[in-house]
């Protein structure tokens, strides 16, 4: 087994560069980027981000980022597997991707992959609309325990993914039946934030950078988030605060194909090096508010197994395991 093929800000701050002198561009192959869903979704944001800061600071030139979406991530899992020995691929993928193995059949799974980095770690948000009769969590609470099944709760995530697991927490601490409780699901935040704001659903959870904007805007207000420390630039109580013994974050990180030699790895870590130097990336990480979670590829490999027996346990004890 070759090393660590193992399992499991607004885009208006990219406008920076490198001081004079302080960087020349790369002459390595072009490196494409997947997003294993659809655009508009955090996976997408972060891939952009990531490419934009490569490319502005001069780490990399001409990233490309794609999607291929479907399957909560699965149908890109599966392209990355089979792109075998590709050392200029990979993927953009979180804790959606985790939870969607044990919800979707695959034919392969993150224990086919080689993990590159763990990048950044943020908390999710519960929304409404700007107008919304639900004026702070109480209300939400009360009307869920009301109509379960009438009240649906949307997130950008599939069954087992952070947008889920997060929502199904929280019914459960505010004495909802999982198994009662009705999550719209769609195939990403920019789905989501359209269905949220054409009042499909009645409230929404998703990572905070996702709908950023919006909640600055009024668009959206947050009832809470699921943190363990309030948000900055949120005026919102933790669900904790609130009442509800809930903690839950979510992250994203890069993958790449399985069959990648020592040289093809030295190149991966090296970008990756580059870019958490990259003034432009820290600016967009603060825009967005992600909070820095690097882990290295290894270490990085550990984490995506912890993970794994996380989301199976969580799934477990709700009762939704299939």
């Amino acid at each position: 087994m070759r090393r660590r093929t193992l399992l499991a800000a607004p885009l208006a701050v990219l406008a920076g560069g490198c001081s004079a002198g302080g960087c020349s561009a790369r002459t390595d192959p072009a490196l494409r980027l997947m997003v294993p869903n659809a655009p508009g979704s955090g996976y997408d944001i972060t891939a952009r981000t990531v490419a934009t800061a490569l490319d502005v600071d001069h780490v990399r030139s001409g990233v490309e980022v794609f999607n291929l979406a479907g399957g909560g991530g699965t149908v890109g899992l599966r392209r990355l597997v089979y792109e075998r020995g590709n050392g200029d691929l990979m993927m953009l993928m979180g804790l959606g991707l985790v939870g969607a193995q044990h919800t979707s059949p695959v034919p392969v799974t993150l224990d086919a992959v080689t993990p590159v980095a763990r990048l950044i770690e943020e908390p999710e948000v519960l929304v409404v609309t700007g107008d919304s009769p639900l004026r702070d969590l109480d209300d939400l609470v009360r009307a869920w325990r009301a109509d379960p099944d009438g009240l649906a709760v949307g997130g950008g995530s599939a069954p087992g993914g952070p947008d889920h697991l997060a929502a199904m927490l929280i019914a459960e601490a505010a004495g909802v039946t999982p198994r009662s409780a009705r999550y719209a699901e769609f195939d990403g935040g920019g789905v989501l934030l359209a269905a949220v704001l054409s009042k499909r659903v009645a409230a929404a959870v998703s990572s905070l950078g996702e709908f950023a904007g919006q909640i600055d805007s009024g668009q959206l207000r947050v009832l809470a988030t699921t943190g363990s420390e309030r948000s900055r630039g949120v005026e919102a109580p933790t669900l904790r605060e609130a009442g509800l013994d809930v903690v839950f974050a979510n992250w994203r990180g890069l993958v790449a194909p399985p069959g990648l030699d020592e040289t093809q790895l030295r190149a991966l870590d090296d970008t990756v090096a580059g870019l958490r130097a990259s003034a432009t990336w820290q600016q967009a990480m603060a825009g967005f508010r992600w909070s820095d979670a690097y882990l290295p590829g290894t270490d990085f490999g550990a984490f995506l197994r912890r993970q794994d027996g996380r989301v199976t346990q969580i799934l477990s004890e709700l009762g939704l395991d299939t």
